[in-house]
């Protein structure tokens, strides 16, 4: 297998952008087809314009995008699965891409690992790094013209990876054997000298001839002895530290609780309620009864405060 893992008679597609100079793209094509042989065997396909060729599905042997010398093509995550849907099971590609270091608050550009695992993800198998390198002056002016990110973290990482050597979504019947195995169903001997401890008769079972135990001898005299009702009660709700009842309170909590909330002096709104019906508001609870003194407890009917 010769560079870039082509063979002869091979079926290869080149994927560049438009970052990529024309005479490098002629000179990669050229290189491929001296490659493979005579005959259409190069296809060249721009990365933005991937998801709509008519390629064929499994239709190429191998793959390379981005390989063009000075390319800064990135590969969204529809790019590889469509990679992936036109590569041949068991064929390979070879990916270049600018990466970071670290992405930070970059979303544009993957970190190496990041892209690795996008690879992964689109069906490939066998994703490895090849080889890391620094970018050239003239690389990096072309991620300012570009893509107008400018930082020094950036490096240019080659990437493999296969296809299975199955179509995605393909099947297979399984082939299970459900045969019975000769003498699975056959029970083993049994002496008969062991059945015969473990067997009983009517004989056995004569109830004059056996020792029973009185339930009453099995008892001693704290079993015998009246529990304590409160040992026999539930925590409370106020044992366990809760505010209020629970909502199937037993103790008592739930109606004490309700006791307090009836006999609770009511608050008023406004302030002004102990100064008489000319200084009340028109729902107050308090119409129709005399002023009083601030602080002083008033007794209120039931109706009064489900008015209120």
């Amino acid at each position: 297998m010769g560079e870039y893992g082509v063979a002869p008679g091979q079926r290869v597609a080149i994927i560049w952008d438009s970052s990529s100079p024309v005479e490098a793209l002629k000179d990669l094509v050229d290189k491929i087809q001296a490659l493979v042989g005579a005959g259409n065997r190069v296809s060249v396909e721009n990365v933005n314009q991937l998801s709509q060729s008519a390629h064929k599905e499994s239709g190429f042997d191998v793959i390379l995008s981005g390989m063009v010398p000075g390319s800064t093509a990135q590969h969204s995550a529809e790019v590889l699965a469509e990679i992936a849907r036109i590569l041949k099971p068991g064929g390979c590609v070879l990916l270049k891409e600018l990466v970071v270091t670290e992405s930070g608050n970059n979303n544009r550009i993957k970190t190496a690992d990041k892209l690795l695992t996008a690879l992964t993800l689109s069906g490939l198998v066998e994703v490895k790094e090849l080889q890391k390198e620094a970018l050239t002056p003239e690389e990096a002016q072309s991620v300012r013209e570009h893509l107008g990110y400018q930082s020094h973290d950036l490096f240019i990482v080659q990437i493999e990876g296969k296809k299975p050597n199955f179509e995605v979504g393909s099947s297979s019947q399984l082939k299970l054997s459900f045969a019975k195995k000769h003498g699975a169903s056959e029970k083993p001997p049994v002496d008969p000298a062991t059945a015969k401890l473990w067997t009983l008769s009517a004989n056995d079972m004569n109830d004059e001839e056996m020792d029973l135990l009185d339930p009453d001898e099995l008892l001693d005299s704290e079993d015998l002895k009246k529990p304590d009702p409160s040992s026999l009660r539930a925590p409370s709700c106020k044992e366990m530290g809760k505010k209020k009842a629970c909502k199937n309170c037993t103790c008592g909590l739930a109606e004490e609780l309700e006791q307090e909330k009836k006999s609770a002096q009511p608050k008023s709104a406004c302030g002004n309620c102990y100064l008489g019906d000319a200084f009340r508001c028109a729902s107050c609870p308090y119409r129709g009864m005399p002023a009083f003194k601030p602080g002083e407890k008033i007794l209120l009917k039931e109706n009064q405060l489900h008015d209120a």
